[in-house]
Formats: structure tokens, sequence, C-alpha cells
């Protein structure tokens, strides 16, 4: 068994490894030297999804039969991963797209599938998800958001919260109480809303810590009409639809802190290397190697956890549930270890926005609160056990 090459259980997929370098590549070349700009002027970074779309690094979950690159969980998360390295709001386009779409391919029919799966796959329109709401953020279930049935058509009122990408996307995946009286189980429908709806509104970007480059905003329904046929699998079934589709993209959120942390890790590696006192390199020093050290474990660690997760993603596994939760839980809670330590190495120049670090620490924040508060992950984590 000793030195078998053949023995290859923990290895990336050639594929996989092919596709890390691609965009890494791009990466390095369209993202990082934007990454600064983004966050400072707080705009969509409109010229780094032209760059995913071209390469099909921008939704690479879509089935190839939809036009996509038929890319699987691992590959959804790498290209996740690869970008946030750069940018964490450039992360968000892949991570944000699956997210949106999901549900469709968890429970659309293939009517609608076919409906919008192509445009997404082409890059002509982008795909939020909208479940929370002002009072009904981790109790997703308390929603008040309405959908009424009006002949073969749906009337939508209410508000969500905290819509990643909204104003840019041109489909919302939403989840409306259609018999409140059931609660989230039968009580809970999802329907597709597009942004030029008649009823349909934005409210003001949220003025945020970090992810300045990913609009975050509100949106609204009043009296929104939206046809009987964009409703997303059986009325009452919802819920369950959200809840099965954060299972799997709770991961990419991982995947996007794993990103954000390896880009610290590299910063204060080489700043460590390069920067003197005493005469000396700062990463000579003892008590700086074992922080760096520390780092790059932690980094390896969740690394591997997400790795495993989207393994089980892409067979659905029985204990997904689990997985997804401690992965992104881990993940997100490293992430933000690993970035304040980076701030740390780097001294007074980490804490300015002439070094990415300052950048990199305020966007690992928001991996540990949205897709679920890790708090919440705890708590499923928890169930998942005493089960």
């Amino acid at each position: 068994m000793a030195g078998n090459k053949d023995f290859q259980y923990f290895a990336l997929p050639e594929e996989h490894q092919a596709l890390r370098e691609a965009v890494r590549e791009l990466v390095d070349d369209k993202v990082v030297p934007r990454a600064a700009e983004i966050d400072e002027t707080s705009e969509f970074p409109w010229d780094v999804y032209e760059a995913l779309k071209s390469s099909g690094f921008h939704a690479i979950h879509i089935p190839e039969e939809y036009g996509g690159e038929g890319g699987d969980a691992l590959a959804a998360c790498l290209v996740i991963e690869e970008v946030s390295r750069g940018c964490a709001s450039s992360g968000l386009i892949p991570a944000v797209n699956k997210l949106g779409t999901l549900p469709l391919m968890l429970s659309a029919s293939d009517t609608l599938l076919k409906t919008y799966l192509p445009e997404v796959a082409s890059g002509e329109a982008m795909f939020s998800y909208a479940l929370s709401e002002r009072e009904a953020g981790s109790d997703a279930a308390a929603m008040k958001t309405r959908a009424v049935a009006d002949g073969d058509d749906w009337i939508l009122n209410g508000q969500k919260s905290w819509i990643s990408n909204a104003g840019v996307s041109k489909y919302y995946t939403v989840m409306a109480a259609t018999d409140p009286d059931k609660g989230p189980k039968g009580g809970i429908s999802a329907f597709v809303v597009h942004a030029d709806d008649e009823g349909f509104s934005l409210g003001q970007p949220e003025r945020k810590l970090g992810i300045h480059g990913s609009p975050t905003r509100e949106i609204f329904f009043e009296n929104c009409r939206i046809p009987g046929d964009r409703i997303v699998g059986e009325v009452g079934t919802g819920f369950q639809t959200a809840m099965r589709t954060l299972d799997h993209t709770r991961i990419t959120i991982g995947a996007q802190a794993v990103g954000i942390a390896q880009g610290a890790l590299e910063v204060a590696t080489a700043y460590a290397k390069d920067r003197h006192q005493f005469g000396k390199p700062i990463a000579s020093f003892q008590g700086l190697q074992f922080m760096l050290a520390d780092m790059a474990m932690k980094l390896e660690a969740a690394r591997q956890l997400i790795y495993v997760a989207a393994a089980k993603s892409e067979r659905d596994d029985d204990d997904l549930t689990f997985y997804g939760a401690a992965a992104k839980a881990y993940a997100s809670d490293v992430a933000m270890e690993i970035t304040t330590d980076a701030v740390q190495v780097l001294g007074g120049a980490g804490y300015t926005k002439d070094w990415p670090v300052e950048r990199m620490m305020r966007d690992a924040k928001i991996t540990q609160i949205y897709e679920g508060t890790n708090q919440v992950q705890r708590i499923v984590m928890a169930k998942q056990l005493l089960k």
C-alpha cells in the first residue's frame, strides 16, 4: 500500500484542478486589480460579470441541457472560492445565481426550467432569492408576504429584506404565504417574479460593512400580479423547497469564506516575509510563525469540510443538512479569525485601505450571518444529531 500513486481518494479530480487554475488566472488578471475600487465605489462590477460570463464561471452550475456548463457542486464551490479570494463581492455573482435558480432546479416543472435557466446560462439574466423579511429573518416561517389566487393568476403583497444583487437581477425566486393557517408545512409557496412586473419595486441600497460591490436591497410587492404558471412546484411546497435549497447553498457561502481567508493568508504571508523589524523579516519570529501556521491549518480544515459537503450535495446524501450547516459555520468562523489575524500580522498597515486585508476582514463577517446565522447553523446541526 505504501507509495501507491493510484490511491488518490483525497485528491481533486484533474478536471477540477484545471478549473481552479483557469479561474485563478482570470481572477488575478481581471478581478484582483479591481477589488479595491469595487469596494470603494460600492458599484456592481459589470466588467467582472462580463469576464466571468465569457468564461462560463458566472453560473457554472446550470446543466448542459439548458445551455450551461453542467458544473457539479464541487465545481461551483471552486469557482466561488477562487473568485472570492480576489473579491468577495464578485464571488457573489456565481453564488447568488445558484441560490436564485436552485429552487427551480429542485422543484420546478421542465417548462419553467426551459424558460429561465437558458437566460442565466447565457448571462442575459441574473437570479436572486427572496426569503427573509424584516420580522422573519432566522424565523423565516413567520413571513408576512402573501400570495392570493385570482383566477389563473397570483397577486403578491408584502416585502422581502436583505436581497443580494437586488436591482441587478432580472428574476427573483420569492417565498410567500398562500395559506397562512397551515404555517410552513403546506402554507408557503414559491414563485418567480420579474423585475419589470407591475407592482414590484426596490428599496434603497443597504449601507453595509462589507461586500460593497454586491447590492443588497429590500424588494416590495404591491398588488403584484403574476401568471399562475410561475409557481415553483406545487402550492404549499415553498418552505420545503427553501430549506432544501439552503442545505445545498450554505456550502457555497462556506466556499466564499474559504476564498476570502485564502486571500488574506496569502497577503499576510507575503508581508511577513518582506517586512523587516529588528534587522530581520518578521516572518523569522516564532510568535508570528505560529500565527501563520494556525491560520493555514484552520483554513485547510475548513476547505476539506467544504469539499466533503459539496460531494454530499452532489449526491444529495441523507446527512447533507448536517454537513451543509457544519461546513458553512466552520468555514465562516475560520474566515473571520484568519482575516482578523491577517490584519494583526500587517499591524498598522493592515488597518488601512492601502492593503486588502481590512476589506477582507469586513467581507468575511457577512459569511457568519447570511444564509442562516452561525447560531442557527448550530441549531440545525444539533437537531440532526438528536433526531
